[in-house]
């Protein structure tokens, strides 16, 4: 397999997340070739945290050339608040000691000569279940919105068959939503999106009704585990995050009216315990046309779905994707 991608320009991604970040290189259709995992460590300074992302960046390299593949971009889904374009994180409320980072002018510094380029991970999950995933064989898919659903909850819309960025590169953003009053604080806001319904929403939310059983920094596995195994205390949680979810859902189905609505992460792992309350919630909330023309799903792309969301941001800058191309001996069509 590898023998059939050698002499050919690969890309490099990172899918940086608040508890893991994957370095990967993968092919222009989207295959992973190699994979390296590290810890985050989000809570620690950007300076001091980014050299063992360049380290393993630089064994990835040196893996490529060595089976006469060459990187010819790099290419990384980190989530926002950023300045898309610049690749500058602003202030990631998963990132906490990231806050006003340089990201993609350090990574042109450690690796000069390859282009970077940075989406937020919100647009580069949609990308790919776009690209690559539920819409790779439906041809009518126009309009998408994937969830991040992960240590925090993002969105990525694409609308009319184009990714939306908005004015300020922060549509999407969903996790900063005030759904209620009151609740766990999340995204900065109590009672936001994301304190109800994403990695750190669960716990806190778990933390809040079984305050004997589970404390507010008990490890994401360890509920999520409790509920793999319908640990009815676990299972109560699961229940109303899915219904704060729903309510989430039920608003973007009537702004947006998409097609599909898919879900990254534990929408993978824990699929319809949360789905299932979510999609009650949407029948009784959403508009009844709009409910009916949307569809939930786990990331057709399952457990590669961060994977291959890092390969986006290169495969969807046409520049870069021509000069990727034109490295493999391919056209590009205009």
């Amino acid at each position: 397999m590898k023998g059939m991608e050698s002499d050919r320009r690969t890309i490099l991604g990172l899918d940086i997340g608040g508890t893991k970040t994957a370095c990967v290189e993968g092919t222009l259709d989207g295959r992973i070739l190699e994979r390296i995992e590290i810890p985050t460590r989000a809570t620690e300074p950007f300076d001091a945290t980014f050299p063992a992302i360049v380290e393993n960046c630089k064994s990835l390299i040196d893996a490529g050339h060595t089976a006469g593949r060459t990187i010819g971009a790099i290419s990384v889904s980190v989530g926002g608040p950023l300045r898309i374009e610049e690749g500058f994180l602003i202030n990631p409320p998963h990132l906490p000691r990231w806050h006003d980072a340089p990201l993609k002018a350090r990574l042109m510094e450690a690796f000069p000569g390859i282009p970077v380029a940075v989406e937020h991970d919100g647009n580069a999950g949609a990308l790919a279940e776009f690209h690559f995933g539920v819409g790779k064989n439906r041809a009518n898919l126009r309009h998408l919105i994937f969830l991040t659903f992960g240590t925090g909850v993002g969105g990525g819309f694409i609308v009319n068959g184009q990714i939306l960025r908005g004015a300020s590169d922060t549509a999407g953003e969903i996790g900063h939503w005030r759904l209620a009053e009151d609740g766990p604080l999340g995204f900065g806001k109590r009672g936001s999106w994301e304190s109800f319904a994403s990695g750190a929403g669960l716990v806190e939310l778990a933390a809040q009704m079984f305050p004997a059983r589970w404390k507010s920094d008990t490890p994401i596995r360890v509920l999520v585990e409790a509920m793999l195994g319908d640990d009815p205390d676990a299972m109560r949680v699961a229940m109303a995050a899915g219904k704060w979810m729903g309510r989430g859902l039920a608003l973007l189905i009537d702004a947006l009216n998409p097609q599909v609505i898919v879900f990254g992460s534990l929408g993978v792992v824990l699929g319809e315990r949360i789905l299932g309350p979510a999609r009650k919630v949407i029948a009784e909330e959403a508009l009844p046309q709009a409910a009916a023309a949307c569809e939930l799903t786990p990331s057709v792309l399952g457990n590669q779905i961060g994977d291959v969301a890092a390969l986006m941001a290169a495969l969807t800058e046409p520049s870069m994707l021509r000069l990727l191309s034109e490295g493999n001996g391919e056209s590009i069509q205009d």
